[in-house]
């Protein structure tokens, strides 16, 4: 059985032992979250929610709060002497998917 949820402004395709990165959840390591806004279910029997599959929750249990790889940008004008550079780091939280309850 599988899932898709949407979270952080993205849908993904999950399964029930799947580790899957999203963007961060205010929540600690160890602790159980719930994703209820489930678009699809899809397995022994399919259903696509209108927007969303009523009664369909995904849990699952974060492993990890992290920083990605930093992104660099840099831009400059030409002719003008003027340089600007940047780094980021998007957040994340790592999560280990339990159980997909349709």
């Amino acid at each position: 059985m599988y899932a898709i949820i949407k979270t952080g402004g993205k849908q993904l395709k999950v399964e029930a032992g799947q580790t899957i990165y999203v963007e961060k959840l205010d929540a600690k390591e160890g602790d159980k979250v719930t994703f209820d806004k489930v678009v699809f279910v899809g397995g022994d029997k399919t259903v696509i929610g209108t927007p969303f599959v009523e009664g369909a929750t995904v849990e699952a249990t974060v492993e990890k709060q992290g920083r990605a790889k930093k992104v660099v940008t840099f831009k400059y004008k030409p002719k003008k002497h003027q340089h600007t550079k940047q780094g980021h780091r998007q957040p994340y939280t790592k999560v280990v998917i339990d159980a997909i309850n349709a």
